[in-house]
């Protein structure tokens, strides 16, 4: 049998913020694939060409990272420590969808160095997932 304690008022704050970024993960994957053929051909050629040539992996690393990661943060807020198992798959669709992004994609030349800004805290957020369900469950927040 597994005991919980109760969490500190830090871990309902995190968990809260936490699943509200995720949530804008996911509205930010939806603006990607239901895209209408009107918005992108409203974008300036180099970006409709970089979304036009994403492949069907990186989107559904894609899909695995914001799905994944929201609802860890939901297993976190119910106290649940498959939450960890959750990130990790979640954080392995980060690393795809980055790797893709930042080393087979010219999204550095269409967005220039500041477009580096938003994948680096997706992967640090990633990592701070892990860490955060993993001290959940040493402290016995979450069971």
């Amino acid at each position: 049998m597994t005991t919980t304690n109760k969490p500190a008022t830090w871990f309902w704050v995190v968990s809260v913020i936490v699943l509200v970024w995720n949530l804008m993960g996911v509205m930010a994957y939806l603006s990607q694939v239901m895209m209408s053929p009107e918005a992108l051909q409203a974008l300036p050629e180099n970006e409709r060409l970089l979304i036009e040539s994403v492949p069907a992996w990186s989107i559904s690393a894609f899909a695995i990272a914001v799905w994944g990661s929201t609802l860890g943060s939901i297993l976190l807020l119910l106290r649940k420590k498959w939450a960890t198992p959750v990130f990790i798959v979640a954080f392995v669709g980060i690393v795809v969808q980055m790797y893709y992004n930042l080393f087979m994609s010219k999204s550095i030349e269409v967005y220039g160095p500041g477009g580096m800004a938003m994948p680096i805290m997706v992967f640090s957020i990633g990592i701070f997932l892990i860490w955060f369900s993993k001290k959940s469950t040493a402290n016995g927040w979450i069971s």
